[in-house]
This record gives C-alpha cells, structure tokens and sequence, in this order.
C-alpha cells in the first residue's frame, strides 16, 4: 500500500490551492507525513524590470519582500487549515517559474506524492496560459494528485 511520508503541496494562494492543502492534511494524518507547503514567486515581472530601468538592488529587495510576504501567508493558511499540532508542516518560498521550483523541491526534499490544484481551464485559454499543473504532472518524478473542485 501506498504510503507517503512527504507530501508536496504548491499553492497560489486561491481557493483551489487550500482544497489541495485541506486534502493532503487529511492524507498527512493517516500516514504520518510531513507536509511541504510550497509558494513559487515568478520571476518574470522581476526579469522585466531591469528593462524598466530598475536597479539591480531595488529588484533584490522586491523579491525579499515578496519571500518575506508569502512566508507569512503560507504560515497563516496553514495554520487555519490544519489543526492537527502535531503534524509537521514546512513553509517554503522559492523564486523562479513555479513548475520548475515545484520539480526541484520535490527531488530536492524526496517527496514521495504532490498534490496539486487545478484551475479548470480548458480550451484556448490553457493552451495560451499553460498549466503549472500539467507541467508538473507530466515531468514529476513520484505520483502527483490532481485536485479539482
């Protein structure tokens, strides 16, 4: 049977995100896992900035920042969604595409399942925006669990 011990759950803060972390608490409980509650800052609005005439420095302090922020957020969703005191929950904020950040802390943490949320786009807007989910699905090397509501 199928029992993981760390569970990797991205998150971009909306409604989907906390069904998936409500989800993999629940799966954390029965199998005693640890929990990696994950947000991924794009980089892409600070790799453009620089050709707005933004300082080095000032992009370095936005994206501390922003680390800084979504720690706190990632601390308080969590601690308003899992009450189980006991469970062990890791925040992590990392910079860069949130796909690739999300495939290298699973290698990096030896996440043995991810469970992830789904936006429900369909059509030609998933194909014009892409899909972290898709992205990580297909390229993920342990099984990831699609969350849709």
């Amino acid at each position: 049977m199928f029992a993981p011990k760390n569970i990797l759950v991205p998150t971009d803060f909306s409604k989907y995100s906390d069904a998936a972390l409500k989800l993999a608490a629940d799966m954390a409980a029965t199998y005693d896992a640890n929990i990696y509650f994950l947000h991924a800052v794009d980089n892409t609005i600070t790799r453009k900035s620089i050709d707005y005439g933004i300082s080095y420095e000032e992009i370095k302090q936005l994206e501390e920042s922003s680390i800084n922020a979504s720690t706190e957020k990632l601390k308080k969703i969590s601690s308003h969604i899992i009450k189980n005191e006991k469970m062990k929950v890791i925040h992590v904020t990392k910079i860069g595409d949130p796909a690739e950040v999300i495939l290298k802390e699973q290698k990096a943490r030896k996440i043995d399942l991810i469970v992830i949320s789904s936006h429900g786009r369909s059509g030609i807007v998933r194909y014009l925006m892409g899909s972290v989910a898709t992205k990580v699905t297909k390229s993920a090397k342990c099984p990831v669990m699609l969350v849709k509501i």
